[in-house]
């Protein structure tokens, strides 16, 4: 697959680049994405850093040699960081370019490509630079241009920064039992050995390192954490068990998933929540804001609004544009997430799942799992698809712009990201149209949520019909 076969291609999704790695995202493809890198790196800087980190998936070193060859030709010095978490790639991006192999939560035929500048994921600007300079095929640089390439530890550095970082939380968590589910990806790396500089006793199911992902699939799921779910529910694992939670991984450890002691998962907007609240009331600021998306739960404003804070809202897979956002109109961005997802701005502008796993672990030390999520409510959700060809999808959202708003007069609205209607009771509903299949998906969050949901879908569908 060469640039200009690619001249029309969206090649970056809501993160980044992902795909099969035989026939997308292939060593050819690799090696223009990184002259693509190099080049906007290098007009940047004339000696420009660009340090490289994968995860364990096969495919994974060839990926990495062609990123690397592209890099170089382009004029970019490569630091080779090898194998290592997502967040750790994103930590030592921090004042020069990076590039992470991996595909995250994706099955281990897939790979992919991510690309951070000083802590950051690449935003759209920066990824429609690289697409364009991928379909425009350009040459090398001349050869007495070229970059060289080293070898860097970055990992023991970036475990320090988040042990430091989490220590501002919570309690010492001397005793508590935790067992981490690593899924046989790059956590094993880092939240064993983070939460045991913490004090914490850790178990680790899956820890061995392997792109073949043998011990549970890469996305941390009900069905395929199941393992995980019945060691912590069996009081006769092993002698001293008694486990309190478990936190469990995908593929490159930006997500986490929670576990309470009887084996049920913690539903991710609680942990949100959980940990929005306490961002919001340790901050000295005068305008404490939460980042999150569309979809997240109103108890996280809930949460939010109790400490004496407030929150945004960003498209999926923008937390970054989010944070930039708030900053900019004046807000002091305490934290962002979305499911699953937080950036921990204080420590970086990183996704980072070993770093709230730390600091998840430091507040379950001090107060218990309980009674962090005794104050949270949680509302029974749904999420429900209706039929929409992709020619009828803007029709149809204008036409639901109007008609919800209308079929829900006492509700807040906003329009920003889809339509998306608040009651007073907290519960809420999101329409939006799918970017990937011919539906609008509709969600929603309320203690009569059937009946809502109904109501909501009701609307929707007419749209449709109307529009169609």
């Amino acid at each position: 697959m060469t640039g200009r076969r690619l001249a029309h291609m969206e090649l970056f999704g809501t993160a980044g680049i992902r795909g099969d790695a035989a026939t997308r995202v292939t060593p050819e493809l690799a090696l223009s994405v990184g002259r693509a890198v190099g080049l906007d790196a290098v007009e940047s800087n004339r000696r420009a850093e660009v340090v490289v980190g994968r995860d364990g998936r096969t495919t994974g070193p060839a990926l990495a040699a062609a990123v690397e060859a592209g890099l170089e030709s382009a004029g970019a010095d490569v630091r080779r960081a090898g194998t290592l978490p997502t967040p750790a790639l994103a930590f030592a991006s921090q004042g020069r370019r990076g590039v992470m192999l991996t595909a995250s939560h994706n099955p281990p035929t897939d790979n992919g490509i991510k690309v951070f500048v000083d802590g950051e994921e690449y935003d759209r600007g920066l990824e429609r630079g690289v697409e364009e300079r991928v379909a425009a095929d350009p040459s090398p640089a001349p050869w007495e241009l070229w970059g060289d390439g080293e070898s860097v530890d970055v990992l023991a550095d970036y475990r320090e920064a988040v042990v430091r970082y989490a220590r501002g939380f919570g309690a010492d968590p001397k005793g508590l039992n935790v067992v981490v589910d690593c899924g046989n990806g790059m956590s094993a790396l880092g939240t064993p050995q983070v939460l045991g500089r913490l004090g914490a006793r850790v178990v680790t199911l899956n820890g061995q390192v392997d792109g073949h992902f043998p011990g549970r699939g890469s996305k941390p799921t009900p069905e395929t954490l199941s393992d995980l779910r019945a060691f912590l529910a069996d009081e006769e694992t092993e002698p001293g068990g008694d486990y309190d939670f478990g936190i469990a991984h995908d593929g490159d450890s930006d997500r986490i998933v929670v576990v309470d002691s009887d084996g049920d998962i913690v539903h991710e907007d609680t942990v949100v929540a959980i940990l929005a609240e306490q961002f919001v009331r340790d901050a000295e600021a005068d305008d404490p804001v939460v980042v999150t998306t569309p979809n997240a739960s109103g108890r996280i404003d809930e949460r939010v609004r109790a400490a004496g804070g407030r929150v945004e809202r960003v498209r999926l897979g923008a937390l970054h544009e989010g944070i930039a956002s708030a900053r900019a109109a004046g807000g002091d961005v305490v934290f962002a997430a979305e499911p699953w997802k937080h950036v921990h701005p204080e420590l970086g502008g990183w996704i980072d799942g070993v770093a709230s796993a730390a600091v998840f672990t430091r507040l379950v030390a001090e107060r218990g799992l309980d009674d962090l999520r005794e104050p949270v409510t949680e509302r029974p959700y749904r999420k429900v698809s209706v039929e929409c060809p992709d020619e009828a999808k803007q029709a149809a959202m204008a036409r639901v712009s109007e008609a919800l708003p209308e079929a829900f007069p006492e509700a807040d609205v906003d329009t920003e990201h889809g339509v998306r209607i608040e009651r007073a009771d907290a519960s809420w509903a999101l329409v939006r149209p799918s970017g990937t299949e011919p539906y609008v998906r509709v969600y929603a969050e309320a203690d009569d949520v059937d009946a809502f949901v109904d109501a909501v879908t009701d609307v929707v569908a007419a749209a449709v019909d109307a529009a169609a």
